[in-house]
């Protein structure tokens, strides 16, 4: 039959439930329900600039339900008057790459088809998220104008009577009047790390007695790494494990982290038979660094990279500044101190970043949760910080681990863990977390660790480019020492709640360098649980994930 637009008709099915700020991201089966897919798409559509006549990049990261959303979403483009939809073969695309897409092709925007680190799979988790023009994630007018069109929603437009998209192979197809361009995901973004990095010298570095284990965890980034690491850089077959990307992951957790890449930890911690070992996330924004018996915390990662960014041939004319997030250690503060540069504290979420990357006011940005990213793109990206560890190794000829030591000895070493609390009944979690909030005020001058509580707030940012307020950011005891303990409600999660408890403890150069950071915090850890009463409420003797 001919293919023609349909109006279908419906109750909103989020009028009772916001999608998340950067997306919506539920159980698989929750997105297989009748028109819940359609309806956060039409309500998207809706509110995007530029959908009618513009250009839209779709991809996701090959989990359950990718190859499906795809067809859905190309369907309804077309009926919206997309004039162009560009995907990927096999519908594979990480979120750096997608990012890459949408600036390389003045895109409007793009859906990634992503729950992020979240399992997969039928009784897995699924996602979309909106990014706009500039390749980040969407500012909060146009989450918060999409949220405002789910609640009053009543049909949505698409395409019926057209064939499934063939993405198999690199081509050109029509929906009607919409071009659908099926392109190579990889090598796009593969271009962009060529010009980034000196490919030369990290090849000669694979080449020799340097033995590296990538973890791809199944997930989107293995395609990447395998054409990069062992088919341009010359690192022996095998290099990149797990590299096929799988809708399940394997069964897995695709969370790069000790606990959930804890095969990866254990080659590299372990043993001495690898000198560098690295893994990224089910989209590929995420990673994780170690060395022969280190793991490299994300808060010194990037405080690794910005002292030394200049050895990496895309910043070899120096930096603008840099950026953390709250939560995030200021490991890369002292170093940016030191090196003339401004340094902003941002909310966790990468769209804060992106006002000053578009703002020129900085060239590198990192999380705590395993996020770095810089002015290349606007998100996070984990193989672009693999690739910068890898430059600075083969320039440097020094172990991991000897890097870290001289970073510490010449800057201080911020001893940092996060305690994730997984699963948590939310009425328990945020009984927990108001209770603290309520006490904020009197703890001030109190006695804690064998410290002072300096001040106590709920952190809040104005954004210097264009003056927003975000507000509730995370609770935080900062001490008179410098140390801090921060408290924050995660919304990742599917099932129940997360509570994410952030330590931080500073030591000189002069002091103690080589301690274990959950011994050397250990004074914060007893105080903290005394004082929030986490074992008591979340009924959990001790947390999910550490790092």
């Amino acid at each position: 039959m001919a293919a023609t637009v349909q109006q279908i008709s419906l109750s909103s099915p989020f009028a009772d439930q916001k999608p998340g700020t950067s997306g919506l991201r539920k159980s698989s089966k929750q997105f297989e329900t009748p028109h819940y897919l359609e309806s956060f798409i039409e309500s998207s559509l809706r509110v995007l600039p530029g959908v009618a006549g513009g250009t839209l990049v779709v991809g996701g990261d090959g989990r359950y339900g990718n190859r499906r959303a795809i067809g859905v979403i190309a369907r309804m483009a077309a009926a919206h008057g997309v004039a162009r939809l560009i995907t990927t073969t096999g519908g594979i695309l990480s979120t750096p790459a997608a990012s890459h897409l949408i600036r390389q092709n003045g895109a409007i925007g793009g859906v990634i088809l992503s729950a992020s680190h979240n399992p997969g799979g039928p009784e897995g988790d699924f996602g979309v998220k909106i990014n706009g023009a500039n390749g980040g994630p969407t500012p909060e007018s146009i989450t918060d104008a999409i949220f405002a069109v789910t609640q009053t929603l009543d049909g949505y437009r698409i395409l019926e009577g057209t064939p499934e998209l063939a993405l198999d192979q690199p081509g050109s197809q029509q929906l009607s009047a919409m071009t659908v361009e099926v392109v190579d995901g990889v090598e796009a973004y593969v271009a962009l790390m060529q010009k980034l990095f000196d490919f030369d010298a990290i090849g000669d570095l694979l080449r020799g007695d340097f033995p590296i284990a990538f973890d791809a965890m199944h997930a989107v980034t293995g395609p990447y790494a395998t054409r990069i690491l062992e088919g341009l850089l010359g690192a022996p077959a095998g290099t990149v494990r797990n590299g096929t990307p799988l809708e399940d992951f394997g069964g897995g957790h695709p969370d790069p982290n000790l606990t959930y890449a804890h095969e990866l930890a254990e080659l590299l911690l372990g043993s001495d038979a690898y000198r560098f070992g690295a893994a990224c996330d089910g989209d590929g924004d995420r990673n994780m660094i170690l060395g022969q018996r280190c793991f490299v915390n994300p808060s010194d990662s990037l405080a690794v990279l910005t002292a030394n960014a200049t050895l990496a041939p895309g910043y070899a004319d120096g930096l603008a500044g840099v950026a953390r997030s709250m939560p995030t250690s200021a490991a890369a503060d002292v170093v940016a101190k030191d090196l003339g540069l401004p340094c902003y504290e941002t909310p966790t979420g990468w769209k804060f970043f992106g006002n000053l990357l578009d703002a020129g006011r900085i060239t590198l940005c990192g999380e705590e949760s395993f996020g770095t990213g810089s002015n290349h793109i606007r998100e996070k990206d984990g193989l672009w910080a693999v690739l910068f560890w890898l430059n600075i190794l083969a320039r440097r000829r020094e172990p991991v681990a000897q890097i870290m030591a001289e970073h510490w000895n010449r800057f201080g070493r911020h001893y940092y863990s996060r305690h994730d609390y997984e699963a948590i009944a939310s009425e328990a979690a945020h009984g927990l977390y108001k209770r603290v909030q309520e006490m904020q005020p009197a703890l001030v001058g109190q006695a804690f660790a064998g410290r002072t509580i300096a001040t106590a707030d709920d952190f809040a940012y104005t954004d210097p480019v264009d003056g927003s307020l975000t507000s509730g950011q995370g609770l935080r005891l900062l001490l008179d020492d410098g140390s801090r303990v921060v408290l924050r409600l995660s919304g990742t999660g599917t099932q129940g709640a997360t509570l994410r408890v952030y330590l931080e403890s500073y030591v000189p150069p002069s002091g103690n360098l080589s301690q274990d950071p959950q011994a050397a915090l250990g004074d914060l850890i007893t105080a903290i649980d005394g004082l929030a009463e986490i074992k008591t409420r979340t009924g959990m003797d001790r947390p999910t994930v550490i790092t």
